[in-house]
C-alpha cells in the first residue's frame, strides 16, 4: 500500500475530502502531497480514472479535481466523466486539471457549471489561493481574465455567466483565507452553530469565534449572516465590490 493510501486510511472517511481524478501517477501524487500539505487534516483520495469513483462514496466530498488528459468539453469521454461524478456526488464543486491555458475551453467548461479551471502553468501560490476560492464557494478561471474582459471584436458574444466572471474572479483579491478559514467557511455556508463547527472540526469555541473574527474582518461583514451572504453574492457575480 502506498503512503498516500495510508494517509487516507488514517484520516478516516469523516473528513472532509478532496478527489482527484488524474491518469499520471506522478502528476496525480504531485497534486496531493501539494494538498495535504495546504489543507492539513483533510482526506484526499486519488484515482486513475472515475471508474473507480465508488472508492470514495460516504466521504464527506467538498471538491472534485478531474484531468482534461487533452480532452475539448465535447469529448464523449469527458462528459461521461462528467455524468459519473454527478450521479455520486450532486453537490461537489467540480474543477479541471489542464495541461494548456485555453480560454476557449476555459470558457465553455464555465458555462457548464465547473467551477474552476487550473492550468500546470499556473504558480503554486495562485492555484491554491483558487482552491480556497472554490472552497469558498466562487469561482476560479484565471485564463478567461483577459480573454474575457478584453472586448476583443473576435470574441464570440458572451453570456450573463461570462459577463460577471471578472467580479468573480477579481474576488479572488480578498478571499485570502486560510485552509482553517476555509473548513469553517464552509460549515458556516450549512448552516453549522460555533458549537458544532468546533465538535466537528475538533476546535475549542474560543478557536472558532477567533477565525470567524478574522473571516468576518476580510469580508468587512458583522455577522454571521452578512458573512454568507457576501459569499453567495460575490460567487453569484455581485458588483458590490469589497476595498482589498
Amino acid at each position: 500500500m502506498s503512503d498516500i493510501a495510508r494517509t487516507k486510511r488514517r484520516l478516516g472517511r469523516n473528513a472532509p475530502t478532496v478527489i482527484i481524478i488524474e491518469h499520471s501517477t506522478l502528476a496525480r501524487t504531485t497534486v496531493v502531497k501539494l494538498l495535504q500539505g495546504e489543507l492539513a487534516g483533510w482526506n484526499f483520495i486519488d484515482l486513475i480514472s472515475t471508474e473507480s469513483l465508488d472508492r470514495a462514496l460516504g466521504a464527506e466530498v467538498r471538491l472534485i479535481a478531474l484531468d482534461l488528459a487533452g480532452r475539448g468539453v465535447e469529448s464523449t469521454s469527458l462528459r461521461d466523466d462528467l455524468a459519473a461524478i454527478a450521479a455520486r456526488f450532486p453537490e461537489a464543486p467540480v474543477t479541471f486539471l489542464s495541461g494548456t491555458d485555453d480560454a476557449i475551453i476555459a470558457r465553455q467548461a464555465l458555462t457548464m457549471g465547473i467551477r474552476g479551471f487550473f492550468s500546470t502553468s499556473l504558480p503554486v501560490d495562485i492555484a491554491l489561493a483558487g482552491l480556497r476560492l472554490v472552497l469558498a464557494g466562487g469561482t476560479f478561471f484565471p485564463q478567461l481574465l483577459g480573454a474575457v474582459t478584453a472586448g476583443s471584436n473576435d470574441s464570440p458574444p458572451r453570456n450573463e455567466a461570462e459577463k460577471s466572471l471578472d467580479d468573480r474572479t477579481q474576488y479572488l483579491a480578498i478571499a485570502d483565507f486560510t485552509p482553517r478559514e476555509t473548513d469553517i467557511l464552509a460549515e458556516l455556508q450549512c448552516g453549522c452553530s460555533n458549537k458544532v463547527i468546533a465538535g466537528k472540526l475538533n476546535l475549542s469555541g474560543h478557536t472558532v469565534k477567533m477565525h470567524l473574527q478574522h473571516i468576518m474582518r476580510k469580508l468587512q461583514a458583522q455577522n454571521r449572516t452578512e458573512v454568507v451572504a457576501r459569499l453567495v453574492q460575490r460567487a453569484a457575480g455581485g458588483h458590490d465590490a469589497l476595498p482589498s
